[in-house]
């Protein structure tokens, strides 16, 4: 379930930014891409970034705003359609401009065309997450840029951050700078890439918009963020509902979801998300593990405790569950997706936005 009126919060705090620093702020559909809600995005943000063919294709059949679109290599035979549908392209290295950018500044409508560029300066403790993590793939660092071949280049694009502050921005800005301001002044624009946690309330609003006027002013050159989770931040649930309880060593509760299925994250970050009226293992009366429905032994969600005993039935809200879960789960073994629903609370009125059956299960296969 999608909270409209949380998801609007967190647009008016990213617009207030936008209007105070003068930056211009994306949405990153790799982080969240519903796109029923994006005409609510469209009244606040400057557009969409995006990461290939169908996210770009979705940006432009439901959004409003500019598509900036980014990928670690581009699919020659999705690269024609991309450069139509985007107004911003950054290449991944100076080997993808080569190959692309004639094609680009040659079209009836060219892309403002760059280079992502790597300050290989790490902020994200998880390797798994971390752009800048030793042997990254992505971006190129000082030492390969191509100044020979900047012709037609009018930005650069850095992403070094994920769930950060604005503190790790002004280190990361410090960097950057001490590596690439010679090819600064050339540009129109830069793009600060994702992972600002701007909507988390302790995140230091103040700083973000003094580095961003700051650099603008230093650069003379816009400047563009695209966070996809600080949009949908604290403004989704998933509900579960327990099926069983089992026995090993402590009481296990079988949910109708599934950490591999439907967060990801839960074992890829990892990560224990915070469920609706439930404490730490101990801290109450119950503990239970809560675990997944698949067959993989390792869906487990993690150990809980609850006031009352759980009994089948029961209904388990997991908060903060809009973001990289609709765009990243999938049908492992079989299990149905989660409906999707909008819950608007002006109104009180729950939306059945999609329901998933088997037929979706099926036409993934062959």
């Amino acid at each position: 379930m999608v909270d409209l009126d949380l998801i609007e919060c967190n647009l008016r705090e990213l617009n207030r930014i936008q209007e105070l620093s003068g930056a211009k702020i994306l949405l990153a559909l790799k982080g969240f891409a519903a796109w029923s809600i994006f005409p609510l995005v469209g009244r606040y943000l400057r557009g969409f970034a995006v990461s290939g063919l169908h996210e770009a294709q979705l940006a432009r059949d439901y959004g409003a705003g500019e598509v900036h679109a980014f990928s670690p290599a581009f699919d020659p035979d999705h690269f024609a359609r991309i450069a139509e549908l985007a107004d911003h392209i950054v290449f991944n290295s100076f080997s993808q401009w080569t190959r692309y950018g004639r094609a680009v500044l040659s079209s009836t409508k060219p892309a403002s065309c760059g280079i992502r560029v790597n300050p290989e300066h790490s902020e994200v403790a998880t390797p798994l997450y971390d752009p800048c993590a030793p042997g990254s793939r992505l971006g190129v660092t000082s030492a390969r840029f191509r100044e020979d071949l900047l012709d037609g280049i009018e930005g650069l694009h850095f992403h070094t951050l994920c769930q950060s502050d604005s503190s790790a921005l002004a280190r990361t800005l410090e960097v950057f700078e001490s590596r690439f301001a010679r090819w600064l002044p050339r540009m129109r624009w830069v793009n600060f890439g994702g992972g600002h946690h701007i909507t988390r309330p302790d995140y230091d609003a103040h700083l973000l918009v003094r580095l961003i006027r700051d650099f603008r002013e230093r650069w003379n050159v816009e400047v563009y963020l695209e966070p996809g989770e600080a949009v949908a931040l604290n403004a989704g649930y998933l509900v579960a509902s327990v099926l069983d309880i089992v026995e090993n060593e402590m009481p296990i509760a079988i949910l109708d979801t599934s950490a591999t299925a439907h967060m990801p994250d839960v074992l890829e970050m990892p990560y224990r998300p915070a469920v609706a009226g439930a404490g730490a293992a101990g801290e109450f009366a119950n503990t239970y593990r809560l675990a997944g429905n698949t067959c993989l032994p390792g869906d487990v969600i993690g150990d809980y405790s609850f006031a009352d005993p759980l009994q089948p039935g029961d209904r388990l809200v997991f908060l903060d569950m809009a973001h990289y879960t609709m765009v990243k789960n999938n049908t492992f073994n079989g299990v149905p997706l989660p409906d999707i629903v909008l819950f608007d609370a002006a109104s009180a009125e729950l939306k059945l936005q999609r329901s998933f059956g088997y037929q979706d299960y099926r036409d993934r296969l062959s």
